[in-house]
């Protein structure tokens, strides 16, 4: 087995020549959310991939295996659910109403300027129609935003976070305690509280 511990985001420093001749490996987002797996690549090798942990890979990902070889990941299709407003009787701001209270679920969702889509959820999709949206089973590639789920903090478009994971790790953007400066997190209450990494908090 072929072991890697080494992720570089999107191949990013990596000659287009190299990331061409790389041996690539398809892996669902239910793979891709751990920091710990196993997998085939294309040239048939098994693969030990051990992350930091909190770390999630994205399509277009490139592992660094202990050999020094290159393999690309691709965001393989899978079933999930594409939600669409209704140009008949609603506007776009209804899917704005959608994803917050998926949000308020702590639903992993993927944001397209014309589209959401989550995982397949009977129960969240009776509700989504019920908001006059419309809800489709497709087979797609599924890259939900960052945040408490991805351990880049971006998206589907990684929004230009180029940086490596092999120095540190970001699980839920948690920071060295040593540091005395504070971090205002927004929460899902409406209300900014600032969190001080000396152990005091103050509203």
């Amino acid at each position: 087995m072929l072991t890697t511990s080494k992720l570089m985001p999107r191949g990013a420093g990596l000659a287009p020549v190299l990331l061409k001749r790389a041996a690539t490996v398809e892996l669902d987002w239910d793979v891709r959310q751990k920091s710990r797996f196993d997998a085939t690549d294309s040239q048939g090798r098994q693969l030990g991939v051990f992350l930091p942990r909190g770390t999630a890979v994205r399509g277009g990902d490139v592992l660094v295996a202990e050999d020094g070889s290159l393999i690309r990941v691709l965001a393989a299709p899978q079933d999930v659910l594409r939600i669409t407003h209704c140009t008949a009787h609603g506007t776009p701001f209804d899917l704005i109403r959608a994803a917050y209270h998926l949000g308020n679920r702590h639903v992993p969702i993927e944001l397209k300027p014309d589209h959401l889509k989550i995982e397949p959820d009977h129960v969240l999709a009776d509700m989504l129609r019920a908001m006059h949206l419309i809800v489709t089973p497709v087979a797609e590639a599924f890259e939900p935003e960052g945040g408490a789920y991805g351990a880049h903090g971006h998206g589907s478009e990684h929004h230009g976070h180029d940086h490596g994971h092999g120095d540190h790790d970001h699980a839920h953007h948690d920071h060295d305690h040593g540091h005395g400066h504070g971090h205002a997190h927004q929460h899902g209450h409406g209300h900014a509280h600032a969190h001080r990494h000396d152990g005091q908090d103050q509203q």
